[in-house]
């Protein structure tokens, strides 16, 4: 019985040479989506004899430089990643690309970036079938979910305790998704900062509501023991006073 070795990477699953090949016969400039725990990356690459040259590169961190509080590995933050990328493309002058997804599959939030590159302006063939509807991308879904989570507070709080934290209402996300989006294009919008506010004040407002009684009384003893000392230098001035008042008597 004859043994046919395999590569390293076909046996760790890391490459598709018969993908990488149709890559090198066409010469065609790819995207690569990676989807990490907590973010994305976006890259343009182009293969050659030598290895691959990264022309254009987007990561999720980026978002936040344009105001980004949400999530940044979400279908909406893998559509700016990829909006982002594309846009930095077409002014490197790279007009077409193919997507490469390795042995990935083709989920909806590669799909997401897939739509995001297009609508920046580089030409990539991928069926819009395929692509996920304008709900999802703007984040209508989630927005949706925090409304009919708002009657139970304390399920709403836990599951959208990222986002209270980072000073966004979840039911606001389409708004910040397109304030977001226009910053990223040159056309900045105008945020409410009054929602802002007041989300982190209802943060506030609960944890000091849910201060431990131990440390209610400990506050307590502390603003006493400061008061103290003052009654204290209180009393002994008038104690001079009035030593003073009988010596000249």
């Amino acid at each position: 019985m004859s043994f046919t070795p395999l590569l390293r990477r076909i046996r760790e699953d890391k490459t598709n040479y018969r993908k990488r090949k149709a890559l090198l016969i066409g010469k065609h400039v790819f995207a690569t989506v990676r989807i990490s725990n907590q973010n994305v990356l976006v890259q343009m690459v182009k293969p050659g004899k030598v290895g691959d040259q990264v022309l254009v590169s987007a990561h999720s961190r980026e978002l936040t430089k344009h105001g980004w509080q949400g999530s940044r590995k979400n279908i909406p933050a893998c559509y700016l990643i990829g909006l982002l990328a594309g846009k930095k493309a077409v002014a490197k002058g790279v007009k077409d690309c193919v997507l490469y997804a390795g042995n990935r599959r083709y989920a909806p939030r590669i799909a997401a970036s897939v739509k995001g590159v297009t609508d920046a302006g580089v030409n990539v063939p991928v069926d819009e079938e395929t692509l996920p509807p304008n709900d999802r991308i703007t984040g209508k879904h989630i927005a949706d979910y925090a409304n009919a989570l708002k009657d139970d507070k304390e399920v709403y709080k836990t599951r959208f305790s990222g986002l209270i934290k980072e000073g966004l209402a979840p039911e606001d996300y389409p708004e910040h998704f397109d304030a977001v989006k226009a910053s990223i294009l040159g056309k900045p919008v105008a945020k409410k900062e009054v929602k802002k506010a007041e989300v982190k004040k209802e943060v506030v407002k609960e944890v000091t509501e849910k201060k431990p009684e131990a440390v209610k009384e400990k506050e307590t003893k502390e603003a006493k023991k400061e008061k103290k000392p003052v009654k204290k230098e209180a009393k002994k001035a008038e104690k001079k006073t009035e030593k003073k008042a009988g010596k000249k008597s």
